[in-house]
């Protein structure tokens, strides 16, 4: 079976970390900064990192409008943390100057979970993914507060996350309200996001599930 060829939007973020883990899930994984890198791909992750930077970059790189249409062609596209803000239709404590994908109907908050400072572990179950819960990590995590009907909630921080390791007040609660039940991983068709980081657990069941989401795209 030929390997779907998956790119890593390589402006700013855990690039390198991507690449690795598709490439462990079965994929031809290449970072893409060029328009013409991307269209050599079958699908597209977009990092965790700073959403700001990326959306800047995103303009200079001058790769906005051929990731706009590859995603309204149908493209699967999965964004980690600063990748979900990315390709979220609204986002709340953002920059007013910054502009995402809009590709999934939802409503991010930006630094929801605190900051750095916050960062935080806790097992979140993903609909579709086999086994025991997802050994999540929060760092300067966006959560979603509102998803449309089209959305599929795929994993909320589960009730029992104060239990883990952790640092600072996320454990409990942030300022922006309490954590436990907040929706952290969304699929809208070929769109996947998550507020955490897969890439830096070595877990690779969330990159497969990208993998086999692109497989079928192809």
């Amino acid at each position: 079976m030929t390997a779907p060829v998956i790119g890593v939007l390589a402006l700013q973020g855990d690039v390198r970390e991507h690449v690795a883990a598709l490439a462990g899930a079965g994929a031809d994984a290449r970072p893409v900064r060029r328009p013409g890198e991307l269209d050599a791909v079958d699908g597209l992750v977009i990092p965790g990192g700073e959403s700001t930077t990326i959306s800047k970059l995103v303009d200079i790189f001058e790769m906005r409008e051929p990731i706009d249409k590859r995603i309204a062609g149908g493209m699967p596209v999965y964004g980690s943390c600063a990748g979900m803000i990315m390709l979220a239709a609204e986002v709340l404590d953002g920059r007013p100057d910054q502009r995402g994908f809009a590709g999934i109907e939802m409503t991010v908050r930006r630094n929801a979970f605190g900051r750095q400072v916050d960062s935080f572990e806790a097992p979140v179950e993903i609909a579709g993914v086999e086994g025991e819960p997802f050994h999540a990590i929060f760092i300067r995590a966006p959560w979603v507060e509102r998803v449309g009907a089209g959305v599929e909630v795929l994993g909320r921080v589960t009730d029992d996350s104060s239990s883990q390791r952790g640092v600072g007040r996320a454990e409990l609660e942030s300022s922006s309200g309490p954590v436990a039940g907040r929706i952290v991983a969304v699929r809208q068709g070929h769109l996947v996001a998550t507020s955490f980081h897969p890439e830096l657990t070595g877990d690779l069941r969330l990159h497969r599930y990208f993998v086999d989401l692109v497989r079928a795209a192809a």
